[in-house]
């Protein structure tokens, strides 16, 4: 594994800027692959052993991706929008999983440890690397099933809407009254047809 500094670098370069989000979210990454004992998940060995589950869509979410080499695209990293700066680490090899939540706590402790400086994400950015795992984060091991469709690599059927007709992968489909419809035509909708 990197060192904290090198994933933060990393980190820096993804998203375009370090913010205490990236350093949370590498120190995040960081102790869930520790815990399940995963030196390296973005080596050949260890690229597909790993999903993992973000549930904020927020700056620590880039890190997180930065140092587990788990992306969307990839089909290992899974979005959850909770608003918590937390995450879960599957090992798809062992089946275990472990579940990381940055405590609230840290942000009032940061001020805490670095009165002298008067920006809040300065503090933040500082203490966040200082900070004991166990006073920054809460860890619980965690269950997680995964159907064969979450996997990467999956190859399932493609269905058809039957109302609009736009092809829908990995069984996100909704069946309804006989009809085979896709979540938008099912009135699950996150925009208005104009």
């Amino acid at each position: 594994m990197k060192s904290l500094d090198e994933y933060l670098r990393e980190a820096e370069q993804a998203h375009g800027h370090l913010c205490a989000g990236q350093v949370l979210g590498v120190r995040m990454a960081m102790l869930g692959l520790q815990r399940l004992e995963i030196d390296d998940p973005r080596s050949k060995e260890d690229r597909k052993r790993l999903i993992t589950f973000v549930e904020i869509d927020r700056c620590a979410t880039d890190a997180v991706a930065v140092v587990t080499g788990c992306r969307l695209g990839k089909r290992a990293l899974k979005f959850r929008d909770w608003g918590k700066v937390a995450a879960t680490f599957v090992d798809v090899q062992t089946g275990r999983a472990i579940r990381v939540a940055a405590k609230e706590s840290s942000k009032a402790l940061a001020r805490t440890l670095h009165p002298e400086l008067a920006d809040k994400n300065q503090q933040q950015m500082l203490a966040y690397r200082e900070i004991a795992d166990d006073d920054l984060f809460t860890t619980q091991w965690v269950k997680v099933e995964l159907p064969p469709e979450e996997f990467p690599g999956y190859k399932g059927e493609r269905v058809v809407c039957d109302s609009c007709g736009e092809g829908v992968n990995f069984r996100r489909e909704v069946r309804r009254d006989g009809k085979v419809l896709c979540h938008a035509c099912a009135g699950e909708r996150y925009y208005d047809l104009l």
